[in-house]
């Protein structure tokens, strides 16, 4: 059998489900209790959903979300800034689509567009650059927003932007690195974890040599693929290392992620970008954990070109995306899930986006 069709074959999916909970009660039963593992990436959260898998576990497992949302651990006074950026004169907004809705402390993207401000929903970076290029009485603002997966794709735009001599194209940076985040969780004395379900898109780019310093940490974490049975798999071998009594960094998304991880990628964003501490929703400031413009492509930073008004942020009382998001919570311990925050009013950015936990849960998880 190829790959592809092991990927999806049911009877696969069946025979690693078995076995899944055959170890995790072996597990349990030597622990004496519940495991807790933490999967970081949003795709993972509504694969988990969608596939039933954390249903499937309940028993002897919780699978929690992390922070792997890049809108949701975007931080709200980013969110209000590139709000503010909206409002400015002869300023036009290049997003993906999920950031749109995000709700910032006085508005939003799709507020300010409805009142007249400029916000183009664009597929890449690059379409952006184009559409500048063809607007050049007008400013292009791209919001960076995204995680080591999408920061090539910006790091791009702005190489080509200053060969072509766009002048008029600028990016809010806001990117994020994962492995810094990860290291914040393991460093709370707060969090109970077992294992890590790693990342596989993000860890196209950086590789698995990227979270080695885990097994510093006594903590197994394995690279896991998007169908449930990879799940499945990756979830398996979480639950065999604690068996042998092993933490290590694995890979079960090997015909996808390389150890080194993409050379190429790698080099583009050190000759873009800097790494520089970083704020995210929930944590606060984590050093090194974000990028800024290096200093010879400072003229395309929209926060040094534009004059960005200072506005006093604030979190929506009874939010709890910053205690999802860190994993001490789920969607269904806050006070407003599905109750004040929901698909058509989120109140909070685990709504909103497409891998936002909160989305997840209340799509296949909620019981009506």
């Amino acid at each position: 059998m190829q790959m592809w069709e092991k990927l999806r074959d049911p009877e696969t999916g069946r025979k690693l489900a078995g076995k899944v909970r055959e170890l995790a009660a072996q597990v349990c039963d030597r622990l004496g209790r519940r495991l807790i593992f933490m999967e970081v990436c949003g795709t993972h959260t509504m694969a988990i959903s969608r596939s039933g898998i954390r249903s499937l576990l309940k028993d002897y497992l919780e699978l929690r979300s992390g922070p792997g949302c890049p809108v949701c651990v975007t931080d709200q006074a980013d969110i209000d800034r590139m709000i503010t950026l909206a409002r400015l004169p002869g300023v036009v907004i290049g997003t993906f689509g999920d950031m749109v809705r995000v709700p910032g402390s006085f508005s939003s993207l799709e507020r300010e567009r409805a009142l007249g401000a400029e916000v183009r929903v664009f597929y890449s970076p690059a379409e952006a650059v184009v559409w500048a290029e063809a607007h050049p009485s007008q400013q292009v603002v791209f919001l960076g927003v995204g995680f080591e997966t999408t920061a090539p794709g910006v790091a791009l735009s702005l190489r080509d932007a200053a060969r072509r001599g766009v002048k008029n194209y600028s990016v809010y940076v806001s990117h994020k690195l994962v492995p810094p985040a990860l290291r914040a969780l393991l460093d709370d004395p707060e969090m109970r974890l077992d294992g890590f379900l790693l990342p596989g898109h993000v860890s196209t780019i950086i590789g698995c040599r990227a979270y080695l310093f885990m097994e510093d940490y006594r903590m197994p974490a394995v690279v896991a693929g998007f169908e449930p049975n990879e799940i499945l798999d990756a979830i398996r071998e979480l639950l065999e290392m604690l068996l042998a009594d092993r933490a290590e960094v694995r890979n079960a998304y090997a015909h996808v992620v390389r150890e080194e991880g993409n050379s190429r990628a790698q080099k583009l964003l050190s000759e873009v970008f800097e790494v520089d501490d970083a704020y995210w929703r929930g944590f606060g400031c984590i050093p090194q954990s974000g990028f800024r413009l290096r200093e010879e492509l400072a003229a395309f930073d929209a926060a040094r070109r534009f004059e960005i008004p200072t506005v006093e942020s604030r979190v929506p009382p009874g939010c709890a995306c910053g205690e999802i998001l860190k994993g001490k919570l789920t969607p269904k311990d806050c006070p407003l899930f599905a109750r004040a925050c929901h698909p058509t009013h989120p109140v909070g950015p685990c709504m909103v986006s497409s891998e936002g936990a909160c989305a997840a849960y209340y799509r296949y998880e909620r019981e009506v």
